[in-house]
């Protein structure tokens, strides 16, 4: 089997990772403006990028040399999960040539009723030397994805699964967070709800790999509707 190049973990440890990714229904939806905010993400010192569909990844390949964490958000019928669902979703990461292919690794029912274990197992068999992030709601999923054999937990999902919604990873001083990295031997980053610096600083200091922020840099939307809401009351 061919072993996996971990590399990439040591160009990313202690850093901050940005999500550069706008759905099809927001107003910067295209994939040179996503190579461009990628590219202001690199000027201003990000060690890596989350991307979303092998056309952006493609657009942000050719502004940076940054790691990229992959994924593709596609919905399927039969199931809620839409994080790189099937492997479809992984052989486009493959070919666009991602460093991290991030899959939902939660506990819901996963398009046609293939488990999360053998989804993984199909994954090894066909590409060996992928290196695959777990994108996790609960705790229960972490323990899962490293007995799993992924070879990263990130905490994407935290708050977005049904029995998730009361929880989010900066409750308590980040409390979810600790009983992670206590409780797994592999590295685990911080993702989701991450919208200031301390945050983010905070989530290092307690031992998290690396830092991923998206919407708090790159939805200006959303950043906008902060102050008007602000603004407003």
């Amino acid at each position: 089997m061919e072993k996996r190049d971990m590399m990439v973990l040591d160009k990313i440890k202690n850093g901050l990772i940005v999500s550069c990714q706008a759905l099809e229904d927001e107003p910067l939806h295209n994939s040179y403006i996503m190579g461009k905010m990628a590219l202001a993400a690199k000027k201003g010192g990000a060690v890596g990028i989350r991307a979303n569909s092998k056309e952006d990844i493609a657009e942000i390949k050719k502004m940076v040399n940054l790691p990229i964490i992959g994924i593709v958000k596609r919905n399927y019928k039969d199931s809620n999960v839409y994080i790189t669902p099937t492997m479809e979703e992984v052989d486009e990461l493959v070919e666009v040539g991602v460093d991290i292919v991030a899959i939902d690794a939660t506990n819901r029912k996963r398009p046609y009723g293939k488990s999360l274990g053998n989804f993984v197992k199909d994954i090894r068999e066909k590409y060996s030397n992928i290196i695959l992030m777990a994108d996790i709601s609960n705790f229960e999923e972490a323990i899962k994805a490293e007995k799993l054999g992924f070879d990263i937990i990130a905490t994407t999902l935290v708050g977005y699964t049904e029995y998730s919604r009361e929880e989010s990873i900066d409750k308590n001083d980040f409390d979810f967070l600790k009983k992670i990295i206590t409780n797994v031997n592999i590295p685990v980053i911080a993702e989701g709800k991450i919208d200031t610096p301390q945050k983010a600083k905070r989530c290092l200091e307690l031992g998290t790999h690396s830092v991923v922020v998206g919407s708090a840099i790159t939805r200006p939307q959303i950043i906008t509707k902060k102050f008007v809401d602000e603004i407003k009351k």
